[in-house]
């Protein structure tokens, strides 16, 4: 089985590099007598080689930077499909919603498709929308066998690409970011933050870009009491710009964080301080899964969200949610879980429904389906 993680950037990539970092390392576990492959990115492959990834699977590196599309786009039509046939795949699994359209030699392919907010609200620049609608559209046809993260990203696929909902196998993802073991304490955390001591913390998890939707937080922030401060971690892109102005525009920026990418030790000590005397918030207008959620359930942390079917798929009757155009709903959703540790401690148990070592049985249970020709 050959993987495609041609959009591997790491520490960068969001939910699809989660998906990858979870999934390859419970389907090698499960089936130790299938070679794995996973075809990715110059920078991928040196960071997961590091990270001791050879033990339990072959990496194979594309001719591509990850942070040029041009050669991304290139690289999945016709880089990934020569290294699977290369490598002697049986399976080519394409992991990111893009993948070659086409793929010779006897390959099948499966692909998972995660979400369509691209195509309905600006993400990318135009040309790199219409390429990465065009390859997701080939692909959904394509494929020999298609998986999505919950049925209702499946019926939003389906709708917007004209694709039956029964090609879908709905394989939902396994937890995110496991709980570290080392975690920085409160003290720390609120010294590296600049967090005063009688401060309760609103944390969002997740790159800064516009679907993700953190300035709907940033505008709910003057309707919270003044002793919420934000805390926005994730990679930072333009967007952050635009997080910047509106606080300082509505005279908050004191009581907004925007740490980049952070340290696992450093994100625990954040999180403890969110399940103490806060929440966490995720005002996304699109996800595939939403492991946000998971992340919060797992760590007893009260979560407040946007309205969306596929966060209610995944959290349950737990989650406090808002409309994700109206600050003020949010600001009274995030209200109604500060600090509620009862309903936090309810977390853990809805989270352990899902796991990895499911989400390898199930898709395995595709590729064998695919390679069977049904």
């Amino acid at each position: 089985v050959a993987l495609n993680a041609a959009f591997l950037a790491p520490g960068e990539s969001g939910g699809p590099e989660v998906y990858l970092r979870g999934l390859l390392p419970a389907l090698a576990e499960a089936h130790p007598r299938t070679r794995f492959t996973l075809i990715t990115t110059r920078r991928g492959a040196a960071a997961l080689r590091l990270d001791g990834w050879e033990d339990f699977c072959r990496i194979e590196a594309l001719e591509a930077d990850d942070g040029n599309r041009r050669e991304r786009l290139t690289a999945e039509t016709l880089g990934v499909p020569g290294a699977a046939r290369r490598v002697g795949a049986q399976v080519l699994h394409s992991l990111a919603s893009a993948g070659p359209p086409i793929v010779f030699g006897g390959v099948r392919h499966v692909a998972t498709l995660h979400d369509v907010t691209f195509l309905r609200m600006p993400t990318f620049p135009r040309a790199t929308t219409l390429a990465m609608g065009g390859l997701m559209l080939g692909v959904g046809h394509g494929a020999d066998g298609l998986i999505t993260g919950s049925a209702a990203a499946g019926r939003e696929i389906g709708e917007r690409l004209h694709i039956p909902f029964e090609r879908f196998t709905v394989v939902h993802h396994g937890p995110g970011r496991p709980p570290s073991s080392v975690a920085l304490s409160p003290e720390e955390t609120r010294q590296r933050h600049a967090l005063p001591p009688e401060a309760r913390i609103v944390l969002c998890v997740g790159a800064k870009r516009p679907h993700k939707n953190q300035l709907l937080l940033v505008e709910a922030l003057p309707h919270l009491e003044g002793d919420v401060v934000l805390v926005l971690a994730g990679h930072a892109e333009s967007y952050v710009e635009r997080l910047r102005a509106r606080a300082e525009e509505l005279g908050v920026s004191g009581r907004l964080r925007l740490p980049d990418y952070v340290e696992d030790e450093e994100l625990e000590g954040l999180w403890s301080l969110a399940g103490a005397t806060g929440a966490a918030a995720l005002p996304t207008l699109g996800e595939g899964f939403g492991l946000p959620v998971l992340e919060a359930l797992g760590r007893g942390v009260p979560l407040a969200c946007s309205d969306l079917d596929v966060l209610r798929e995944v959290g349950g009757e737990l989650l406090s949610t808002f409309d994700p155009h109206d600050p003020r709903s949010a600001a009274a959703a995030i209200t109604a879980v500060l600090g509620d540790r009862e309903l936090g401690a309810r977390g853990p148990a809805r989270a352990a429904q899902f796991s990895w070592e499911r989400a390898a049985r199930e898709t395995y249970a595709v590729y064998e389906r695919a390679w069977a020709g049904g």
